[in-house]
């Protein structure tokens, strides 16, 4: 049973790794996020050297981020806050976006960086063979992993130009400040000692017992959501709420609780809490990774739930599996009334698009996403399948107060993976298919619709 401590016992017990103060099961064993502003400071010049090699091997003139979730939405956010546009982060299935991008790149001018925790993440290996194919020059490859994964493996059979490690003691969602952010952040041109170093400074400050920025906002996350004020306003400054996004639902979003993280929307309303976000300047996106980090640790003891693990994430890539195992295509038919679906709103329910479309056709959403806010309700979307590795989660194990849309639309020819029996366009329909069975299995309300009759 989670312990209920005043706030500066929470930073003792936080700081002192006691599980306690969640559920008593693994969470010390995620909590490496606490050290490593400190620790890259330190493996710093261990990265410059990378970088150093990396570019020392030939002309490079774009970098392609391959990575999902965790792996790819901090350096997207940071892409953004740094106009580094030679930076690129494929984190989508579908073929149209993937054939514009090949077609936009001279591919033998371009550093293909692999990043992938686990090493086994399908769309990250998926990406990286279909352009190993095209260039199949180690040179032009990097990859980020944890040790010992079948990522390293992969990158040492195909001699990559570099293989930085990740900390196997955190997840994810809690990677910012880790390889994952900081290699790239080193490949825009930016200051990374600069970034980091305010990222330590706010560490130190979550150590105070008074004045504590991170247990401020966390107590603020978790008191709100106790008085049923469970969605969470913020501005969407610079993409900021596509990483804040995946760090409050992935988090919270289980045992049927959950922050529900609304970057952009109102603020008026009894079931929303608004939160600020400070970056006044790029370098304090260092502080503000970290503030959130501390926060939502702080807001899961108070939600009482393991804010590290993530045990329905698995659900929705077990139901795409099924789909490509059957064989055949994937049934992305129209399901359901949006008109019923829409008249179901409740107070306290959010609306949720999903939308397996093309990025570059985003915009079209913009119909949709009026006709949705007519509810009165707060209303969230996310692009498939990122969101499946960001607020996958929370859509799955939080509390059934979802109205969810699924979008698709038409994919194009298909778009073959090496050494798949499936291409890009199979497999994002597939992953449709999966999403939307796993969702109606937990009782969730959910229909389809096509992107073109939005």
């Amino acid at each position: 049973m989670t312990r209920v401590l005043n706030p500066p016992e929470l930073v003792e017990a936080i700081w002192s790794r006691d599980a306690s103060v969640w559920t008593g099961a693994d969470e010390a064993q995620w909590l490496g996020w606490l050290d490593e502003p400190l620790r890259m400071q330190e493996q710093l010049d261990e990265v410059m050297r990378h970088a150093e090699q990396i570019e020392s091997a030939g002309v490079i003139d774009d970098v392609v981020l391959l990575g999902m979730g965790g792996s790819s939405l901090a350096p997207e956010v940071m892409r953004r806050f740094f106009a580094a546009e030679h930076l690129h982060v494929l984190d989508t299935t579908h073929p149209a976006a993937i054939r514009r991008l090949e077609e936009q790149l001279d591919l033998e001018r371009t550093l293909f960086v692999s990043a992938s925790k686990s090493g086994g993440t399908l769309e990250t290996r998926s990406h990286t063979d279909f352009f190993w194919e095209k260039v199949g020059n180690g040179d032009n490859f990097a990859a980020i992993t944890d040790p010992g994964s079948a990522l390293e493996e992969l990158a040492s059979e195909r001699g990559f130009g570099a293989v930085v490690a990740g900390e196997p003691t955190i997840g994810g969602r809690y990677s910012a400040l880790s390889p994952f952010g900081i290699v790239p952040l080193v490949l825009m041109g930016a200051d990374a000692r600069r970034l980091l170093l305010r990222a330590q400074e706010m560490a130190e400050a979550c150590r105070g017992a008074e004045g504590n920025p991170g247990v401020d906002l966390g107590v603020s996350l978790g008191e709100n959501w106790m008085q049923r004020r469970d969605k969470v306003v913020f501005e969407d400054l610079n993409g900021f709420g596509l990483w804040a996004e995946q760090l409050l639902a992935e988090s919270t979003g289980k045992e049927r609780k959950g922050l529900i993280p609304a970057p952009g929307e109102w603020a008026d309303g009894p079931d929303r809490q608004e939160q600020e976000i400070r970056v006044p300047d790029p370098y304090e996106l260092g502080q503000e990774f970290f503030r959130w980090e501390f926060a939502t640790a702080v807001a899961g003891s108070i939600l009482g739930i393991n804010p590290f693990d993530q045990p329905n994430v698995q659900a929705a890539k077990d139901k795409t599996n099924e789909v490509l195992s059957a064989g055949g295509e994937p049934d992305v038919s129209p399901r359901g009334s949006l008109d019923e679906l829409l008249s179901d709103a409740a107070e306290g329910d959010y609306v949720c698009i999903q939308a397996f479309i093309d990025p570059a056709r985003e915009g079209e959403l913009e119909p949709l996403l009026t006709r949705a806010h007519e509810t009165g309700c707060v209303v969230t979307h996310g692009l498939g399948p990122r969101y499946l590795h960001s607020t996958g989660q929370l859509h799955k194990g939080g509390p059934n107060s979802g109205l969810f849309i699924q979008v698709v639309d038409e994919t194009g020819p298909e778009l073959p993976i090496p050494g798949k029996p499936f291409g890009f366009a199979r497999l994002i329909r597939a992953q449709a298919a999966g999403d939307l069975a796993s969702l109606e299995e937990r009782g969730r309300r959910i229909v389809r619709v096509r992107l073109e009759e939005v």
